[in-house]
């Protein structure tokens, strides 16, 4: 077993490389580690004919790698420049593409991933606001475009003027690498997601009955179309609440 992290950001000591090392350190109990620093590349896109053993060194390292850690600061409510650079070089090399350029997952499919992100902005803010979103959002595209399966993301909000993470962190970064490193399964939670739908229909329905119930204290429901009605009008609003946050406000925030 073996995971491997990515840094991208211009300091390697700041806040995003000690939540990568924390990751590793969790890592190291039970597997093989390393800790890929992007900025001692020299990046350029793959061109016909042309060799780049910049890009041929990443790949393998990339390939005899169970678990990928990304990890990369936010700026200006994206994806910092040294991350983005390498998900571009890499582009033609996460996945094959057909002969109308869809990309098809090939060689790094069913590999696992963790990513990492941090802003300037405050807890609160970053929940109402999303500012982090963005750049989980790049990662995952580039990610899942290679068939890789995700399994946790990590975001440490108001770092300006921070110099060490907090013992809180610390903690939940080796945590999540301990888990990681112990990922030896290879499926896309199918299952898994089967039952959280249930669950979750089941809830919706309790909830939609329980709100019809009061309802029904203040308006006439006797009619079996005005109840049938009532129910649907009550649990598509409650499927459109649940569907948007998991859409929209589903990436870790605090």
């Amino acid at each position: 077993m073996k995971v491997i992290g990515i840094l991208g950001t211009h300091n390697p000591d700041g806040v995003t490389g000690q939540m990568l090392k924390a990751v590793l350190k969790g890592a190291a109990t039970s597997a093989e580690t390393e800790l890929v620093n992007l900025n001692d590349y020299a990046l350029v896109p793959d061109h016909d004919k042309l060799p780049n053993p910049e890009l041929d060194q990443l790949a393998a390292k990339l390939q005899a790698a169970d678990v990928w850690v990304l990890a990369a600061p936010t700026y200006l409510g994206g994806l910092s420049g040294v991350m983005k650079n390498f998900l571009d070089c890499f582009r033609s090399r996460i996945a094959r593409y057909n002969a109308v350029g869809e990309a098809v997952p090939d060689q790094f499919k069913n590999k696992h991933y963790v990513t990492i992100t941090d802003c300037y902005a405050g807890g609160v803010e970053n929940y109402l606001t999303g500012v982090t979103d963005a750049a989980f959002k790049t990662m995952d595209k580039f990610l899942t475009m290679g068939g890789l399966i995700k399994l946790r993301e990590i975001v440490i909000t108001h770092t300006w003027g921070m110099q060490a993470l907090t013992p809180k962190k610390q903690a939940e970064g080796e945590r999540v690498g301990q888990k990681a490193a112990h990922k030896v399964e290879r499926d896309d939670n199918t299952m898994k997601r089967y039952v959280e739908l249930f669950f979750m229909i089941a809830v919706m329905a309790l909830l939609t009955m329980g709100i019809e119930a009061g309802l029904g204290r203040l308006i006439p429901l006797t009619n079996f179309w005005t109840y049938y009605g009532a129910f649907v009008v009550i649990f598509y609003i409650l499927l459109a609440s649940i569907l948007h946050f998991f859409t929209v406000v589903k990436h870790r925030r605090r």
